[in-house]
């Protein structure tokens, strides 16, 4: 099949992604990650969401930077700190799920393939929905931290796993 008119757009779940290569033990090349889904086929944008320390250290600037160069829209949201009553806990997070959902529609024109990675069922509805107006959604994640109910509502469903040759940082 052609695809070399059919345009892709990449969102990344920052948060999901960190976590899945500390569970995986191997680090994406997020330059082999365009390479490898856009195989082809034109790239129309690459976002990353992300928290942000305030300040942000040196390594996740750097980073960020890294992905600028790649092309990556990068959006971004401080880290808050909360407490967890029952545990007594400091709980730090950023959440950028409806941020992802909202470049997914307002760029939607400009797409054909939109790449997910994310394991995070809240993204569910939203991926029925671009499916309902002619999307292809592929989702992709890591066995054991995917929700059921995205794999399901994606077109199909990309194991980093299975894919580890073509998108692993190679040192």
């Amino acid at each position: 099949m052609d695809y070399h008119n059919e345009r892709v757009a990449i969102f990344v779940d920052g948060a999901n992604m960190f976590y899945a290569q500390r569970v995986l033990g191997w680090h994406l090349d997020f330059a082999r990650v365009i390479e490898y889904f856009t195989r082809g086929r034109q790239l129309y944008n690459a976002f990353y969401y992300t928290g942000v320390q305030v300040p942000p250290d040196n390594s996740q600037r750097d980073f960020l930077t890294a992905l600028r160069h790649l092309g990556f829209t990068i959006r971004e949201k401080s880290i808050k700190e909360t407490l967890d009553q029952s545990s007594n806990a400091v709980i730090r997070r950023a959440n950028l799920d409806i941020e992802i959902v909202v470049d997914m529609f307002n760029t939607a024109t400009r797409y054909d393939l939109a790449i997910l990675m994310s394991g995070d069922g809240d993204f569910e509805r939203a991926v029925e929905l671009l499916r309902s107006k002619g999307k292809e959604i592929v989702g992709v994640g890591t066995r054991g931290m995917i929700s059921s109910e995205l794999e399901n509502a994606c077109d199909r469903y990309v194991k980093l796993e299975d894919i580890r040759s073509e998108v692993e940082k190679i040192r």
